[in-house]
């Protein structure tokens, strides 16, 4: 590491000891950064002095910083996931920055997502949501042969690239009416294109947005923010056929 590259910033911070505390933006200097560094280890840096001052260190979540899991969710400086396009906050690296810049950080604004702590939020709510999609039905025995099922390519590929959502919630953060319904249609995609979710594809459907209506989450007025800030470049698409599969459903369901 070229220490003489290294820089300082100051970072603005939301702060809030628990779900029932009030909450206040606090400002830090971080020193010695390098342009190497990404954003997450630059948090690592103020928490270690932070931390040697006796001091709480900031609450965030992280786990593969890889841009796999989506558990470092944050809002750097107005950006969901900040200002690198169709990535994760632990991709961002702070040669994004410049020596004196003070950057703002903040978590998930959001009703469906109550704040834990710091910068952590309760995403739970994306869990139950896929808990009410239940199970498929499968055969049991020995696994079938792998092209015994034919699936269109075009179709396969339409499951996958739903199937690419990491459920980190920037959808919601993003979308100005706090909707979950990317993430909900990506996951009723998945399945819904492939004849493996064929059986309960009305059921499920019709519990899935169900449980998201129960969260709190509001409605799509598309506005695209979602699909603009997706790490996995999920699209709206999925919204749509979530939206003729819950009309199918009740359709069939009244017969």
């Amino acid at each position: 590491m070229n220490s003489s590259n290294n820089f300082s910033v100051t970072v603005r911070v939301w702060r809030q000891a628990g779900p029932a505390e009030p909450g206040k933006m606090v400002s830090y200097k971080v020193r010695d950064v390098s342009p190497d560094m990404s954003f997450l280890e630059m948090l690592d840096i103020l928490n270690d002095g932070l931390i040697k001052n006796n001091d709480a260190p900031v609450a965030f979540e992280s786990d593969c910083r890889e841009g796999i899991c989506g558990s470092c969710g944050l809002v750097v400086n107005g950006d969901v996931h900040g200002p690198d396009e169709h990535s994760t906050v632990c991709q961002l690296h702070m040669r994004r920055f410049k020596d004196g810049d003070v950057i703002t950080v903040e978590p998930w604004r959001v009703k469906a997502f109550p704040v834990l702590k710091d910068l952590v939020v309760d995403r739970s709510a994306l869990d139950r949501i896929i808990a009410a999609g239940g199970f498929i039905s499968v055969n049991t025995g020995a696994a079938p042969e792998a092209n015994s099922i034919p699936i269109e390519k075009d179709k396969a590929e339409e499951a996958m690239d739903a199937a690419a959502c990491i459920g980190c919630g920037a959808c919601v953060a993003a979308c100005p009416n706090g909707a979950g319904m990317l993430f909900t249609g990506a996951k009723i995609s998945q399945l819904a294109l492939l004849p493996q979710g064929r059986p309960e594809r009305a059921a499920r459907a019709l519990n899935m947005v169900a449980a998201m209506d129960k969260q709190g989450f509001g409605n799509c007025t598309n506005e695209y923010e979602c699909e603009a800030v997706c790490p996995k470049q999920v699209k709206v698409a999925n919204i749509a056929r979530m939206n003729r599969e819950f009309l199918l459903a009740n359709l069939f369901s009244k017969k």
